[in-house]
């Protein structure tokens, strides 16, 4: 275990001790309540999620699932003329917590430094909405996206998808699916400590299992929330992208792990897999990094330089290089 600064052994605290049940005490009612707690983007608070840029533009547009219904999608729209490439993102919480709203400081801020329409998924989570569910929202917003981008003034020739966590694993799995259905063409997936292997059987799920935010008992509540009390198979590639036989063909990564996550090996397995199967790749493992340390960089030492390097990749692969001028002849 890497030494977690005192200022995120501090916010930590202030989670896990706060007014508010954790996952393993919540009900509906109070699952529900967590979904729609959205933190104010003034200080102090923005000192810690970091500031919503004030030159992003925020709307909504909706798309169809493939069971009929609509699935609302919440669109951050940098400064500049545009056509800009697309980043579809996927939210963390486990499959069962989060919103749209609640990452509006880390997409503003993605779409704003690396020039991009980010556009995230409000999917259908657990226990309401069991597994695969959420993998389908995930599926069927990409492919409309894909194919409507130029009506939100996004590229579509210039696509990736991001997620964290939870996020992480359906973003993974939309590549799969993209892939198999030879489309929609993605040009880059960013995992952000990403959840790839639901049968929890990498070191780290013991080594952390009291780690700071994620715990192995609030992993075990999550997925039983997502799974549901059928028995299922944990290595199912449809739910642990991991597990896939073939990761040939897939987009080029980023892996960006916290060292001090019970998740951690998971993702670092899943990268070096993408490695070895000829998949371009960049992992990163943050020292002194807990789970979901991009949600609140400000309690943290390297919050700013894991969204740089995340800056950094997305704008490497969406945006193609201007080629040079041909030198005149005289």
């Amino acid at each position: 275990m890497s030494r977690i600064p005192l200022r995120t052994r501090l916010f930590a605290a202030l989670l896990e001790h706060g007014p508010y049940p954790q996952i393993q005490q919540m009900d509906i009612a109070d699952i529900e309540a967590a979904r729609s707690r959205v933190a104010p983007l003034t200080r102090p608070f923005t000192w810690v999620t970091g500031p919503l840029p004030p030159t992003v533009k925020i709307s909504d547009a909706w798309a169809p699932m493939r069971d009929g219904s609509r699935r609302q999608l919440r669109t951050y729209r940098p400064d500049g003329a545009g056509p800009h490439p697309v980043v579809v993102f996927f939210h963390g919480g486990g499959w069962v917590l989060g919103s749209p709203r609640q990452y509006d400081p880390l997409c503003g801020q993605l779409a704003q430094r690396a020039q991009v329409l980010v556009v995230s998924v409000d999917y259908r989570m657990g226990p309401e909405h069991r597994a695969p569910q959420a993998a389908h929202d995930a599926i069927d917003a990409t492919s409309w996206i894909a194919e409507h981008a130029a009506s939100l003034r996004g590229d579509p020739s210039r696509l990736g998808v991001c997620g964290d966590s939870a996020g992480g694993n359906l973003a993974a799995l939309v590549t799969h699916a993209a892939y198999d259905a030879g489309g929609p063409a993605i040009a880059h997936q960013a995992l952000i400590y990403p959840a790839t292997d639901l049968s929890r059987s990498f070191p780290s799920i013991q080594e952390h299992a009291f780690a700071p935010v994620l715990t192995k008992a609030k992993m075990d509540a999550f997925i039983d929330h997502y799974l549901g009390a059928h028995p299922r198979d944990l290595r199912d590639p449809a739910l642990s992208p991991y597990w896939r036989a073939d990761l040939s063909g897939l987009p080029p990564a980023l892996v960006q792990t916290a060292d001090n996550d019970p998740i951690r090996d998971e993702g670092l397995a899943y990268g070096a897999r993408l490695a070895e199967a000829g998949v371009a790749v960049r992992r990163t493992n943050y020292l002194g990094a807990v789970h979901g340390f991009l949600s609140f960089p400000g309690a943290t030492h390297i919050g700013r330089q894991a969204l740089s390097e995340l800056v950094t990749e997305v704008r490497r692969h969406l945006h193609p290089p201007v080629p040079a001028a041909a030198p005149e002849l005289v």
